[in-house]
């Protein structure tokens, strides 16, 4: 598999399991690995930083074309820095986490972003992308597209577990975040037409990715 190029697109929501099973088909593949939603929570804390407004799109526009931003695509060590700053730890703290929604609702924020994320994907020979938006917007030629869901109790379960939060409280914003990014004018999160859905809620990290791979295995045998 490692001689072939290819970009695998996994979209779905906050607690499906998104991230560690794109690192681990990433490395399995020796490929990259782009978290878009970090670049997200990167600009969203720069606009934080720079005290602006959630309801003043021209003021986040603003923060987010002059940031300077630097993303790692090692599935091993993903990273991520803003202005010089690394943020790897601020952007998942709470503070971000309640303004990111706000922040990447805003059309110009997304603009530039799938810019730059698009860049990243062509500079790679194999990459897997991981987001909200991938397979209909950022790759939408990609090999493979997947829908990663779980049940909503699950994915609040696995986010209070990785977080340390209460259960319920975590439930409920991701079910908010959920309902903010799916109905947002621009690039929502839905499935792409072409994904194929894979509900993780009953199934551990190694399965998913053996089913991820061999997916994409079938798909360029073909």
């Amino acid at each position: 598999m490692a001689e072939l190029r290819c970009v695998v697109a996994v979209d779905g929501p906050s607690g499906s399991g998104k991230s560690t099973v794109s690192r681990r088909l990433a490395q399995r593949l020796d490929a990259r690995y782009l978290d878009t939603g970090a670049m997200y929570r990167a600009a969203t804390w720069a606009v934080l930083q720079a005290g602006v407004d959630l309801a003043d799109a021209d003021g986040i526009a603003k923060v987010v074309i002059d940031l300077e931003l630097l993303i790692t695509t090692d599935p091993a060590h993903p990273s991520i820095s803003a202005n010089g700053e690394n943020v790897d730890a601020p952007i998942r703290g709470p503070e971000v986490t309640a303004a990111v929604s706000a922040v990447s609702a805003v059309p110009f924020v997304r603009q530039v972003l799938v810019a730059r994320q698009r860049a990243l994907i062509e500079e790679s020979a194999r990459i897997v992308v991981e987001g909200r938006d991938i397979g209909n917007v950022v790759a939408p030629d990609a090999d493979l597209k997947v829908f990663l869901t779980a049940s909503s109790a699950e994915r609040a379960r696995r986010r209070s577990s990785e977080n340390a939060t209460d259960h319920a409280a975590t439930e409920a914003d991701l079910a908010r975040r959920d309902h903010l990014d799916s109905t947002r004018k621009v690039d929502p999160l839905q499935q792409a037409a072409d994904a194929v859905v894979l509900d993780s809620t009953e199934l551990g990290i190694d399965e998913v990715v053996s089913e991820l791979h061999r997916l994409l295995t079938t798909r360029k045998a073909a």
